[in-house]
């Protein structure tokens, strides 16, 4: 008998499956990031700063198959901060089985809780698995982004 997906934050004896996790999400995007970028991102994960990037795990049969990392931040448009989705993976072995969703519903839960106005996020034009979701969960937005490396 299966255990239930499970959807937690992420905790400090997560750190090993949380770097298979993101190293594999960045490997999507063709990334390779230096080592102390990992462990900068871990420990601001675990900071319990409102302005750090918080994240989640997804936990299916005791195993962290998915993550999902999330910043609350100010807008000139609203009067409480909103909700950046950065970072969303769910591993390609066990997909299908709705963990991508439980991590978006989760962090629209924490932004609701927040009282956050929205949840937005961005994806790649060529990434049509993860756009199938989004599609369904979500209202495509019809900004362009734009980028200058610095």
């Amino acid at each position: 008998m299966s255990e239930p997906l499970v959807i937690r934050p992420i905790e400090p004896g997560d750190e090993q499956d949380w770097r298979r996790l993101w190293k594999a999400y960045l490997a999507f995007y063709e990334t390779v990031l230096p080592e102390e970028i990992y462990a900068l991102t871990f420990k601001r994960l675990l900071s319990g700063d409102s302005h750090e990037f918080a994240g989640l795990l997804a936990v299916f049969d005791g195993r962290p198959v998915g993550l999902t990392h999330f910043v609350f931040h100010r807008s000139c448009w609203t009067e409480n901060s909103v909700c950046y989705l950065q970072d969303l993976f769910a591993d390609p072995d066990i997909r299908g089985k709705g963990i991508g969703r439980a991590l978006i519903e989760a962090v629209y839960a924490r932004a609701r809780d927040a009282g956050a106005p929205k949840v937005y996020w961005m994806t790649q034009e060529f990434n049509a698995t993860a756009r199938q979701l989004y599609d369904r969960i979500a209202i495509k937005s019809p900004f362009i982004v734009y980028q200058q490396p610095l």
